[in-house]
């Protein structure tokens, strides 16, 4: 079953909130959220690169996708999902690095 069924994602960017989530101290989370972004930052680049490559796959391969490229895109996507989760208060849960990673 491929990674990226439709039917997981939203457990996968959710992700397991913890009954009781410990909160942060605000400086430590204002650290937190600066390093979040900078990785938000790399993460966006990252996904154009992989953007620009598959389309070029695609051209070559008469439209058929490399499923590979697809399905770290798809983790990508989750990832920078629970990052705007954490940046924006919706959750506590901090993405990778600092929990798993999907």
């Amino acid at each position: 079953m491929p990674r990226n069924d439709d039917a997981n994602l939203d457990g996968r960017v959710n992700g397991e909130q913890p009954e009781t989530p410990a909160k942060d101290h605000l400086g430590l989370r204002l650290l937190y959220m600066v390093i979040i972004a900078f990785m938000l930052s790399i993460s966006q680049t990252v996904l154009t690169l992989l953007t620009v490559v598959q389309f070029i796959i695609m051209l070559v391969n008469n439209g058929e996708r490399n499923a590979r490229l697809a399905d770290f895109g798809t983790d990508l996507g989750i990832w920078m999902a629970k990052a705007a989760r954490y940046q924006s208060a919706a959750s506590e849960v901090k993405p990778w690095p600092w929990t798993d990673l999907d």
